[in-house]
């Protein structure tokens, strides 16, 4: 009889193990802030798309406020001063600030510094954010340069650099704009990268570490470190593959270890810490509209959502999705059809806070993102990342709300809107439909 109670113990215990290994918690630490979140994460490319003014009332509901007018095209051509004069306007009307790009490739540390000169001195916008050509990496491959290595950007980079800050010193370069610099692991000055076929582009033709080495140079004047990360990247009109729910599921964990050893690189190459931006981000870089998760995608959009509040959570300074809107395919925030599916991110996050605070999952099924705003209320964004609904228990450490909390939703079913209102304190059950993402605003 004893034996017999004695398994009976083991299998209830087992089976307890289980039940406990499935249960979703949802940790919420709201004592202390972990700081203030930048704004300018909530950033877009504009490329050389013009905002209609049919359109500017539903831009100008996302909430962005970062603009960057930056791409390929950007080494291709000067800067104008008509391109500055329409795209600081549209900032200014979108509430934005905004960010240009000077062209490097083939251009002039003189026409740079005429081009700020008539930005900031001359019409008086007060730009601050300026970055010195784009995808240095992708020279040769992209605009066929007979040859660019690190050497090459490392001295044009600082040319350019000094002849702008001697017209504006207040000015905030950001640079390098490496693209596919993802760093897997940093042991002692050994760097593990993400290369090839995988969609990373760490090293120059020499074998030199694109980052690592405009650090070194350049460390003195870059004031924000940028990057650009596409998981399913396109080099010349040829995509390397068409992203897949599978793939950006199990991509969008990729930030908890490439941002922390990026700012890892940073200091063990400039001395320092310098803030970190994210300037171009999609799961795509060429449009492979149609998809399952392609950019036009609803995949796409609880995909980002997941990215971003990640680059949240780990502080990024800018974060810019590329791109705002597109006038020939769905590759952007808004495509030929009205808005795409990413747009309902930034309704929803609009709502978030300004300052973070701590959050913790137990399942990376279920991602949970926290803040607080300024009205003292207490957010919690959380995105399911898979396909079929999800219950998890909040525990809510050091806020006790004072009524129902306001709860949006945006699923196949819902785009952004607000559903029935729920009660939510320590303990409290939710459960969220599948490929979700769930905002609930507890009040103070």
């Amino acid at each position: 009889m004893q034996k017999r109670l004695c398994w009976l113990w083991v299998l209830l215990l087992m089976a307890s193990i289980a039940f406990a290994q499935d249960e979703i918690v949802l940790s919420v630490e709201a004592t202390q802030t972990q700081g203030t979140i930048s704004p300018r994460v909530y950033g877009a490319n504009v490329g050389l798309a013009v905002i209609p003014p049919d359109l500017m009332p539903d831009v100008q509901a996302l909430g962005l406020k970062y603009l960057r007018v930056g791409g390929n095209y950007s080494d291709q051509n000067d800067l104008t001063k008509f391109t500055v004069d329409i795209y600081a306007s549209q900032a200014k009307m979108i509430g934005a600030e905004l960010g240009l790009s000077v062209r490097l490739l083939e251009g002039t540390p003189q026409a740079a510094a005429d081009i700020l000169q008539y930005a900031n001195i001359q019409k008086g916008y007060n730009i601050r954010y300026w970055s010195i050509g784009n995808e240095p990496s992708f020279f040769v491959a992209v605009h066929g340069a007979e040859s660019y290595t690190t050497e090459d950007l490392n001295r044009e980079w600082r040319e350019f650099a000094e002849a702008m800050l001697a017209v504006d010193p207040n000015i905030i370069l950001v640079g390098p704009d490496i693209s596919q610099y993802v760093v897997l692991n940093v042991e002692n000055e050994t760097i593990d990268y993400l290369e090839g076929s995988q969609g990373g582009a760490p090293r120059d033709a020499l074998g030199r570490d694109w980052m690592q080495e405009f650090l070194r140079a350049n460390g003195d004047l870059i004031d924000i470190v940028s990057v650009h990360r596409y998981p399913y990247p396109g080099i010349s009109g040829k995509s390397v593959a068409s992203a897949t729910i599978t793939g950006l599921r199990e991509n969008s964990h990729e930030w908890d270890f490439s941002i922390p050893n990026l700012r890892q690189v940073v200091q063990m190459s400039a001395g320092r810490d310098i803030p970190l931006a994210v300037t171009e981000v999609n799961s795509n870089s060429i449009p492979n509209s149609g998809g399952e998760a392609g950019p036009d995608s609803h995949y796409n959009a609880i995909w980002f959502a997941d990215v971003l509040g990640n680059l949240i959570r780990h502080k990024t300074e800018i974060v810019a999705y590329w791109n705002l809107r597109s006038q020939t395919d769905g590759h952007g925030i808004f495509g030929l059809n009205g808005m795409n599916p990413v747009g309902n991110v930034y309704l929803l996050y609009k709502h978030f806070g300004t300052e973070l605070l701590t959050a913790e999952t137990s399942n990376q099924e279920v991602s949970i993102f926290a803040a607080q705003r300024e009205d003292g209320a207490v957010t919690l964004m959380v995105v399911n990342l898979v396909d079929d609904e999800r219950s998890a228990t909040i525990a809510l450490n050091g806020f006790v709300p004072a009524g129902d909390a306001e709860v949006w939703r945006f699923d196949a079913d819902h785009d952004a809107a607000m559903i029935e209102p729920m009660a939510i304190a320590d303990g409290t059950s939710v459960t969220v439909t599948g490929q979700s993402v769930t905002l609930y605003i507890l009040p103070s």
